[in-house]
């Protein structure tokens, strides 16, 4: 009996009130959407400018690195174009030294796994 004297006292809203305040709530909303609307393009902005100042900067080294390498295979080749005698020379001491160091490798390992018994 309480609760319908409660609710004889407080008054219903029409349905032109109750159509306002549906309104006024979906304005609020609308603004809000619109606030984080413009907030999620400031931040994308702000992701924009910092990944293309990362991918400016790779571009960069990138660069650098290739002039780098450029340089250095200029300075090789032309020291192998002024001295071909002594750089044939290191790659058959090279090779002869391999050679050796596998042949005694080799024979310091047990017999019976060499390759080419099998």
């Amino acid at each position: 009996m309480a609760a319908d004297q409660n609710e004889a006292a407080t008054p219903r809203p029409t349905q032109r009130e109750a159509q306002e305040a549906l309104e006024k709530q979906v304005a609020q909303l609308k603004r809000e959407i619109n606030k984080i609307n413009r907030t999620l393009a400031e931040r994308a902005e702000e992701a924009i400018e910092e990944a293309t100042g990362w991918y400016d900067s790779a571009a960069d080294r990138a660069g650098r690195t290739a002039q780098a390498l450029r340089t250095g295979a200029q300075s090789v080749s032309g020291a192998v174009e002024d001295n071909p005698g002594t750089v044939s020379s290191a790659f058959i001491l090279g090779a002869a030294l391999g050679l050796l160091l596998g042949l005694t490798l080799n024979a310091t390992g047990p017999s019976q796994d060499r390759w080419f018994y099998k």
